[in-house]
């Protein structure tokens, strides 16, 4: 594995940190304020090709490197999680699987446009009963002749709201479980298919989060992503890759956090000298920056991992458990050096805070991850 970066990745990142500062840091604040989709920086991302950066060109991607994502999402995320997120789920969650498992005719229709950025896509696994329990799939696709009649429902679709088409998963036959789960691509304005919903949370309050209603909504079979029962093999494979941009996603909140707080240290005087000379401050500093590299070193070898064609699913675990636990502890120890202002709006580090904690939850809780893990360590995956 490479500790450095190639002269392209370098590249790649540097232009996602010039575009996230120039472009997204000043609108930040504002539109997580007013829970607000940024509808024209993520049409410019699209346009600088980070909306499908692993996908060939010749479908509409950027073809680069996973290694290069992973660095990406950490520059976006270090100015705002609500755009990484939207990025993350795009590149991994969405245009990655239709790649793999598309045929051409699908690839023409929902991978050229939606790596290109000109459409976005979501990812509807989650329900009600069934969130670290995704084999416990209750919407259901019944076959008719040359469509699917599907109903059910779906819970914290990420781009649920802005998304041209979701791919969404459905038991299309009970009695085999989740080897009845398959895997359709559903455009947004089907009949049947309804958006009641869009949730107000905590954090990453500028991405939509929606729920989706399915009530006797036609899908062509055509639609159907690989064969029957190939669908939760299709949703664990893309949320293993996914876990390397969450886990990307996390480095960067944990290192936008930690450089508030250091210059905060710096400035900020207690007892006549700047707080960043008060030994207590100084190890929270030194553990913030310590935790990051650690994280990051373990993301980009995930990364690196999936590149070179090895397994990575294990890897990827370790980093998005690691990641997401350090960007928790670095935004929490970034509010403390804050002191009080920490705790109020003025000061955005008190937005990293919220958005931290979603790294724990999504894409695979904190604790499937240390399942996945044991289970891989154990010789048991």
């Amino acid at each position: 594995m490479r500790v450095e970066l190639t002269e392209e990745q370098e590249m790649i990142r540097a232009m996602a940190r010039e575009f996230a500062d120039k472009e997204i840091r000043p609108i930040a604040a504002d539109i997580d304020r007013g829970a607000r989709f940024p509808q024209e920086t993520v049409r410019r991302m699209g346009a600088l090709g980070l909306l499908g950066m692993t996908i060939p060109p010749v479908w509409g991607g950027s073809g680069a490197d996973a290694v290069s994502y992973a660095v990406a999402v950490e520059e976006i995320a270090k100015a705002c999680a609500s755009h990484a997120v939207v990025m993350s789920v795009n590149n991994s969650l969405f245009c990655e699987p239709v790649h793999k498992h598309g045929t051409e005719e699908q690839k023409k229709r929902f991978l050229v446009p939606f790596a290109s950025g000109a459409r976005i896509g979501c990812f509807a696994l989650t329900e009600p009963q069934a969130g670290s329990d995704a084999t416990n799939q209750a919407t259901l696709a019944v076959r008719d002749g040359d469509h699917y009649v599907v109903n059910g429902r779906k819970l914290f679709v990420t781009n649920g709201r802005e998304a041209a088409a979701a791919l969404v998963f459905c038991q299309t036959d009970r009695a085999l479980g989740h080897h009845g789960i398959s895997a359709l691509l559903i455009e947004k304005g089907t009949p049947g298919f309804g958006v009641p919903r869009v949730e107000d949370k905590l954090g990453l309050r500028a991405s939509d989060t929606a729920e989706f209603v399915f009530e006797d909504c036609r899908v062509p079979v055509g639609n159907r992503l690989a064969g029957e029962g190939m669908g939760f093999k299709i949703a664990m494979g893309a949320l293993d890759g996914g876990r390397i941009g969450i886990a990307a996603q996390a480095v960067g909140i944990a290192a936008g956090a930690w450089e508030l707080a250091l210059a905060y240290a710096r400035e900020r005087k207690s007892f006549g000298v700047p707080i960043g000379q008060h030994q207590m401050v100084q190890w929270m500093l030194a553990d913030m920056a310590t935790a990051i590299d650690a994280a990051r070193l373990l993301t980009l070898k995930a990364a690196w991992l999936k590149d070179a064609g090895q397994p990575f699913g294990t890897v990827a675990a370790m980093a998005k458990l690691f990641a997401a636990e350090t960007a928790m502890k670095v935004a929490t120890d970034a509010v403390q050096v804050h002191g009080g202002y920490g705790y109020i709006t003025d000061y955005p580090v008190e937005r990293y805070f919220r958005d931290a904690k979603i790294t724990q939850i999504y894409e695979g809780t904190s604790q499937i991850q240390k399942l996945v893990i044991a289970r891989a360590v154990l010789g048991e995956a």
